[in-house]
């Protein structure tokens, strides 16, 4: 992990930017998953392939650990085939992320600029997902990402591990 106060003023704001950056990554990985769930919407299904990869290098790996059936992927359209599959039979899903965490592990600067770096994050995941027949089923886990800094490109996610920690069932309220 860096000393963030080993770093210039400038560097520390190009740092505190990064991490910005690096924390949109995931927030727009559950927005474009959420639109992967909408099998009948090929806008919404654009729009999630395309994130994807956005977000992802073109060589990311991904896996899902401690689910009942693990999960994994060596390319961003690898992860789209898995998460459209997983969600195809649900009528809606959200995903929310939270507690976010970024460590830079390498970074290096030129011309006031990041030229390139490593960092890792990790974030909370509580997604619901909902079956037509009004059951829920909530997921929680933590994202464990490697991510890249790469001149040209900005910060994607390399590897991708979701470490699954519960999963509830329940019936959906009335809705008011």
């Amino acid at each position: 992990m860096l000393d963030d106060l080993a770093y210039s003023i400038q560097e520390r704001y190009l740092l505190a930017l990064a991490r910005q950056e690096i924390e949109y990554l995931r927030r727009l990985y559950a927005k474009a998953t959420d639109s992967l769930g909408m099998v009948d919407d090929a806008s919404a299904r654009d729009y999630g392939i395309s994130t994807y990869h956005r977000i992802f290098t073109t060589d990311m790996h991904a896996k899902v650990t401690g689910a009942p059936s693990p999960l994994e992927a060596r390319s961003p359209d690898g992860w789209v085939d898995i998460v459209t599959n997983a969600l195809k039979d649900y009528e809606t899903t959200q995903h929310l992320i939270g507690t976010q965490l970024v460590e830079f592990t390498n970074v290096s600067f030129s011309d006031d600029q990041i030229a390139a770096g490593d960092a890792h994050m990790t974030s909370y995941l509580h997604a619901w997902h909902a079956w037509p027949d009004r059951r829920l089923r909530l997921v929680l886990g933590t994202y464990i990402d490697k991510i890249r800094f790469t001149e040209g490109i900005g910060w994607q996610i390399y590897d991708m591990t979701l470490h699954h920690t519960s999963t509830e069932h329940r019936m959906l309220g009335d809705s008011a």
